[in-house]
């Protein structure tokens, strides 16, 4: 592990090192924001990144000529609004309750309670710290990797005393939603994402210590990564050639190189995959394992689970289109397409080498879908999707099988297999069939015109290795920050229940209750 953690430290170190080579695209660094419109009017609801909307998108036009400055302030569009909340109380429905049931049905009986307790917590906690400094750290002006602090306590997002609200830019120049909006929805993905994590290590941790480590991981991974991606000025900040470098400095460390993440394949399926194997390492296998039978206790709940995850997933990634547009309904449409592909791919790869397809199967197939496409939602054509989808069925399929017994972790519910797999060949293909060529929609090449990209300019390899770069500088983060975390609570609290208190099931040992009659 001290090799491990060497390695990950050196190479981490040599990226951000590198950061001078990185590539910044001439035009503003928008090529990450790529998911646009073709239609230059729409300026790129691109990457959607929810990034965008960050505080400094509260006066986008700041660094605009003195006649922008002069032009009346754009006020929200209410269908816009009305989606995004929407596509919020979708996200919500994503983890609690279907996140919560698709991993309580994949654990044994004894354990279903401390898996829906460690899920639902972890969400409400995470949301909580979002609100106090979480937004600030992502989504202010800062630095390439961390935020500020203008919106400590979400400070300044709306006036009590004149009734008024600040704005957040989209994608498309004057074109705006409430902050508080962007920042509910924002609250969502991080909730979400530190609830993945907790599929890795289920059965056999601390609820003290799974808490613990979320504050530290939140707080030092999920937060500057979230930044790294998606924080850039918004498009209205780019008024003039003359302003176009001094906005991309500002801009997170992987926006400015380019990458594409449409709905957060870096910030939240490969982040949060990694912490899980980290924390599979060095939390060690539950006892019995690979000696006694740790079945799924209910793959009925599964399904529930992952259905209820397949509709809430078209607010995570539709929703991240941040209007009620094209694009929007491009990543819709997608999501669906991608999905209903992997769990087909799935089912015919376990057919090939079991003899039969399984229901464990087609809701793991439902899930890898659904994580590839995320990165990719509104990047891609509707091929490129289906694509994307068929081929994440079978490399999740290898994940939780061949690639699990190379790595000899016991991830329990095969968190980074399914996660990490398909989150990484989501990222990567993103830079594959976003290409115009291929069906894909391009990126804006540059923001003060809210120009495309053309067919002839675009190169796959070059956006391929920019979508790699990306996917190791979190890789790498993600790695170091969760192995250091986990550390400091194992060195305070501990991390693992006591053997006793495993055989009889953390239901009862930690929560003092049972999911079932006895």
């Amino acid at each position: 592990m001290k090799k491990l953690l060497a390695t990950l430290t050196l190479g981490l170190s040599l990226l951000i090192g590198g950061a001078a080579i990185a590539q910044t695209p001439a035009a503003p660094a928008a090529s990450e924001a790529v998911a646009t419109a073709s239609a230059p009017a729409t300026a790129a609801m691109a990457e959607a990144k929810p990034a965008d909307a960050a505080a400094p998108a509260v006066a986008p036009a700041a660094a605009a000529p003195a006649e922008a400055a002069a032009a009346p302030a754009p006020v929200p569009n209410k269908g816009d609004t009305s989606w995004m909340m929407v596509s919020t109380l979708l996200v919500i429905l994503m983890t609690v309750p279907g996140l919560a049931l698709f991993y309580g049905g994949l654990v044994r009986s004894k354990n279903m309670l401390s898996v829906l307790m460690q899920v639902m917590v972890t969400f409400s906690m995470i949301v909580v710290l979002w609100f106090v400094y979480g937004y600030s750290l992502a989504f202010t002006e800062g630095n390439a990797f961390f935020g500020g602090f203008d919106r400590l306590f979400m400070k300044g997002i709306w006036d009590n005393a004149a009734g008024t609200f600040a704005n957040a830019a989209t994608f498309s120049k004057g074109v705006v939603i409430p902050e508080i909006v962007f920042a509910a929805f924002q609250a969502t993905f991080a909730g979400i994402t530190g609830a993945l994590i907790v599929g890795a290590f289920a059965e056999r941790m601390k609820f003290s210590a799974v808490l613990m480590f979320m504050v530290l991981w939140f707080t030092f991974s999920y937060a500057p990564i979230a930044h790294m991606v998606w924080f850039w000025m918004g498009p209205d900040a780019y008024g003039a050639k003359d302003v176009v470098d001094a906005m991309n400095a500002k801009a997170g460390y992987i926006w400015q190189s380019g990458a594409l993440d449409f709905a957060g394949g870096t910030v939240v399926h490969i982040n949060a995959a990694v912490a899980g194997l980290v924390g599979a390492y060095m939390v060690g296998k539950r006892i019995g394992y690979g000696k006694e039978s740790m079945a799924p206790h209910s793959l009925t709940l599964t399904m529930v689970g992952a259905s209820l995850l397949w509709v809430g997933w078209f607010g995570f990634n539709a929703g991240s289109a941040l209007e009620a547009n094209g694009f929007a309904a491009l990543a819709f449409i997608n999501t669906f397409g991608a999905t209903a592909a992997a769990v087909l791919a799935w089912c015919i790869g376990e057919a090939l080498m079991k003899g039969k397809a399984s229901m464990l199967g087609a809701a793991s197939g439902c899930v890898a879908g659904l994580v590839a496409i995320t990165p990719a939602a509104g990047n891609v054509g509707i091929g490129g999707a289906l694509i994307i989808g068929f081929l994440s069925g079978f490399a999740g399929l290898w994940g939780v099988n061949g690639l699990k017994k190379l790595l000899g972790a016991d991830d329990s519910l095969d968190v980074f297999g399914v996660h990490g797999v398909c989150g990484i060949l989501g990222a990567i293909l993103t830079g594959v069939f976003n290409s115009p060529a291929l069906g894909g929609p391009g990126y804006v090449a540059d923001w003060v015109t809210a120009t495309m990209v053309t067919q002839a300019d675009y190169s796959i390899a070059a956006q391929v290795w920019i979508q790699t770069k990306a996917v190791l500088t979190t890789v790498i983060w993600s790695g170091v920050v969760s192995f250091v975390a986990y550390k400091i609570v194992d060195l305070t609290i501990g991390l693992r229940v006591s053997e006793e208190a495993e055989r009889e099931g953390l239901d009862v040992t930690s929560h003092g209750e049972t999911a079932y009659g006895r």
